[in-house]
Formats: C-alpha cells, structure tokens, sequence
C-alpha cells in the first residue's frame, strides 16, 4: 500500500526542509525524556520508529533501557546502523495490530467497476505485541495509521467522507485504547494548517477523537512544509500534541 514510499518521501521532504524541523525534533525528544525521567521504564517500545528522528535513543540506551523499535517496515539505513546496538531490538510489525492485512482481504473483491458499499465489515482490531512492551511511545503515527488505508479505501468505494470520518475515528480509538493499558507517550498531530500562495489558510483537524487526560502534556506547531513542495504550493503547519498516559 506504499508504506516504504511514504518513509522514503519523509526523509526527503525533511531534508528539503533545510533546518525548519528542528525545534519539532527536539521538542519531541525532550518529551520522551521527560516521560522517562517520570517513569522510569526498563523497557520502551516505540511504535514508528521510522527514522529515528524525534528519538533520542543514544541517550535512552545510556540509561540502559532496552528498546524495541516497532514500524510496518524499517529503513535499511536504520536497520544497519541501529540494529547492532546492544538492547535495541528492530522489530516489523502491523502497529495497527493486523488492520492492514483486514483492509486488504476485505477489499480484494471489489475494483475500480464495483465499488464498496460500507465499511462495516471491516474489523478494526487492537495492537497486541505479544510480550509486555514496557513503557509505549506512540511516535507521530496516530494520525497516519489510517491514511493510507483510507487512501486506498476512497479508490475503491464510492462512500461519503462522512463514513470514512467514523472509520477513522474508530481506529484512532482502537490505538488509544492500547495505550491507556500502559505507561505511554503519546506524541501526534492535531491539525494541519495550510496557506497557499494568495494567504488563503485552510485548518484541517488530523486528530477526530477525544485523548485521555495526561499526566502532563504540551503542544507545539511543526513547520512540516515551509518550502511549498507539495502539489498546491502551499505550506503548512502541524498542530502536535504531547502527552503522558
């Protein structure tokens, strides 16, 4: 479904951006220590861990806490370099806990001349790691767990944006439903905001369900585009939200 795409594109763009993401970065990293510092995990599991980018991992294995990088697929460059420090473990997993597969099978009877009539068949079902993951760290994926199911999805039915408003809604859920059961960090976008190049600004929420309390929280704005690299020469900006469940 184009998940090695998508992480090749944002190493790219990120590259593109020449500096603009680093406070993102850092702020990232700094919440994840935070989180650490308040509960003293021996264990970690990151779920999309992508590049590594808003990770401090050199400083959590100084800490000597053994991680668990968990993504659908890893870059080979993260593989190489990470893959041979001590209690790291790279692990390529469904972190939407098998729904790709279900969207998948569900979907292959239908085609670009029989559309999908509902969603309901489809099962969303929750992430299970199969072994304690310690303290969880939910790293920019929330959001995007459905994107490119709901991508697909669109190609394939002839459904109303509403109906795939509550499809995402319900994934978005199922993932947090994991986290409440552990020690988590929650780090996700919010909204994107975009301006074209008249100064129309148009604000998207990426984020269409309620999140717990945490025990403490911040947010931030991510100059994601600042260039104007995608199709409408528009930039834009992502609401983030940091949390500790």
């Amino acid at each position: 479904m184009g998940y090695y795409n998508y992480q090749s594109g944002l190493i790219y763009r990120h590259l593109n951006q020449e500096g603009s993401w680093d406070d993102h970065l850092e702020r990232c990293r700094s919440f994840i220590l935070k989180a650490v510092d308040h509960y003293s995990p021996d264990k970690i599991s990151v779920l999309g861990s992508g590049w590594l980018m808003e990770l401090p991992l050199a400083e959590l294995v100084e800490k000597n806490i053994r991680v668990s990088l968990i993504d659908i697929v890893h870059p080979p460059e993260v593989k190489e370099q990470a893959g041979s420090i001590k209690n790291v473990e790279i692990i390529e997993d469904d972190v939407s806990g098998g729904l790709i597969s279900e969207v998948w099978v569900k979907s292959s009877k239908y085609s670009f001349l029989k559309k999908m009539k509902s969603l309901d068949e489809i099962v969303i079902p929750e992430y299970n790691p199969g072994t304690d993951p310690g303290m969880v760290i939910s790293l920019n994926i929330l959001t995007q767990i459905e994107s490119l199911l709901v991508d697909f999805l669109k190609r394939r039915s002839d459904l109303k944006e509403e109906e795939f408003l509550i499809f995402r809604r319900k994934i978005q859920n199922r993932h947090l439903e994991f986290l409440k059961k552990h020690h988590s960090v929650l780090i996700s976008d919010i909204a994107e905001i975009s301006t074209n190049r008249a100064g129309n600004i148009n604000s998207m929420a990426t984020l269409v369900t309620d999140v717990p309390d945490g025990i403490f929280s911040e947010e931030w704005t991510w100059n994601f585009d600042s260039k104007s690299t995608d199709f409408y020469n528009s930039t834009s900006v992502m609401k983030i939200l940091a949390l500790t469940i």
